[in-house]
């Protein structure tokens, strides 16, 4: 999560707009993970600092869910169901953070972003990200 040059505001929103967000991040490269959340919502993800996050959104517009380890916590609109971001803490990339779903990103075409590949389903973290997807089964 170091500051890169790359790193600019984005303005981010669910599909229905009830969600909308700002955030400074460098949005050129994303990960991707199999793990079993994951392969069900599809993110295509980029680590934040919670300062670089903002909701414009009132929080009542989002619903939760927490699972497995409890690192962090997925938002998603309440109307549209759109999975928007997530918050967590996780020494390995520095403490807090916000997860951003690319996906949601309004100004970006993601074709453009270059991605990384995690094995999550095997909790195979050690492996680190590669350019190929790792297997799903």
């Amino acid at each position: 999560m170091e500051s890169t040059e790359k790193q600019k505001k984005h303005p981010g929103s669910c599909h229905c707009g009830a969600v909308r967000f700002e955030v400074v991040v460098d949005a050129t490269s994303g990960s991707k993970c199999n793990c079993s959340v994951c392969t069900k919502i599809g993110p295509t993800g980029a680590i934040a600092k919670p300062d670089n996050f903002k909701l414009l959104t009132d929080e009542s517009k989002l619903s939760t869910y927490v699972w497995g380890g409890r690192i962090s916590t997925r938002y998603f609109c309440k109307e549209c169901g759109v999975h928007c971001f997530a918050r967590g803490h996780l020494e390995q990339l520095g403490g807090d953070y916000v997860g951003v779903n690319l996906n949601c990103i309004d100004d970006i075409d993601l074709r453009d972003v270059d991605l990384v590949f995690w094995d999550g389903r095997h909790n195979n973290w050690q492996g680190g990200p590669r350019k190929e997807p790792w297997p799903s089964a």
